[in-house]
């Protein structure tokens, strides 16, 4: 008896244990059309860069107010190691273009009229924003306001990570 309650005792503090360690889902890839023309791949950045997706509209109040954030945030972070990919839902190109313009935005940005991209992340409107650390993991998923302050807060611990020292050369 007091064996098997201690194997069910083991086999519940690994339970919890493996459970308390799992890692953020992976993020999908995905390939679309670039608004100034090409095609944007995530696979060249998935694993490599974080990873910010911004789930955006023309006809969006809250994703126009923030657009300014959006090249703010690219601004900020795009050299130190951050990739801005703004998604324009149900729009179509006039209309994206003209959203970037009025922007001055300078990050990409790539048509999804159908939401071909956007249900793979599990859309449920505008804005939406999910961020994607350099293991290729969505470590952010934020519905709603994704201001330059709060996307700050989440990128700068992504950017900030120490890399592990390196051992020591043989040729020094």
């Amino acid at each position: 008896m007091a064996r098997s309650v201690r194997t069910l005792v083991l086999a519940l503090l690994f339970a919890l244990v493996a459970g308390g360690a799992a890692a953020a889902p992976s993020a999908p890839a995905f390939r679309a059309p670039l608004v100034d023309g090409g095609t944007f791949d995530s696979r060249a950045f998935l694993g490599k860069k974080v990873l910010v997706v911004r789930f955006q509209a023309s006809w969006c109040r809250l994703c126009v107010k923030q657009g300014p954030d959006m090249q703010k945030t690219w601004e900020d972070f795009h050299e130190r190691g951050v990739e801005v990919i703004g998604v324009q839902v149900q729009d179509t190109l006039a209309d994206a273009r003209r959203f970037r313009e009025a922007h001055g935005a300078t990050y990409p940005g790539v048509l999804d009229p159908k939401l071909a991209v956007a249900n793979r992340f599990g859309f449920k409107g505008t804005p939406y924003t999910v961020v994607i650390d350099r293991k290729g993991e969505m470590v952010a998923r934020l519905p709603g306001s994704a201001d330059a302050v709060r996307l700050a807060r989440v990128l700068t611990p992504l950017v900030d990570r120490r890399a592990p020292p390196r051992p020591p050369s043989r040729l020094q």
